[in-house]
């Protein structure tokens, strides 16, 4: 695992590996090709739930305007399309308790 507290594709391809016992060029293909399909179901506007884990929820936000807080000239800001995660119920709960 990476030392800095940070989960990697590469992180996740081991644990398969190891836990699965699939081969690792098996199991960086395999997580790759989860994140591809995720992606490309966000990018169609479809959200994505994993049960136990949280949901991915994409939201459009409208036009705006927005205020330079140093000069104080308002900007208009387009509209988007951003990315939000909620965690699950079990997710929270794991997190409180640290396990």
């Amino acid at each position: 695992m990476a030392p800095a507290g940070t989960l990697t594709r590469a992180d996740l391809a081991e644990a398969l590996h190891h836990q699965v016992g699939l081969s690792r060029a098996d199991s960086a293909k395999l997580v790759e090709d989860i994140l591809t399909h995720m992606c490309e179901s966000l990018s169609k506007g479809e959200n994505v739930k994993i049960s136990g884990f949280g949901t991915f929820v994409l939201r459009d936000k409208g036009e705006r305007v927005g205020r330079n807080p140093k000069t104080g000239i308002e900007v208009p800001i387009a509209p988007r399309r951003v990315l939000t995660f909620r965690a699950s119920q079990m997710m929270r709960d794991r997190i409180v308790s640290g396990a």
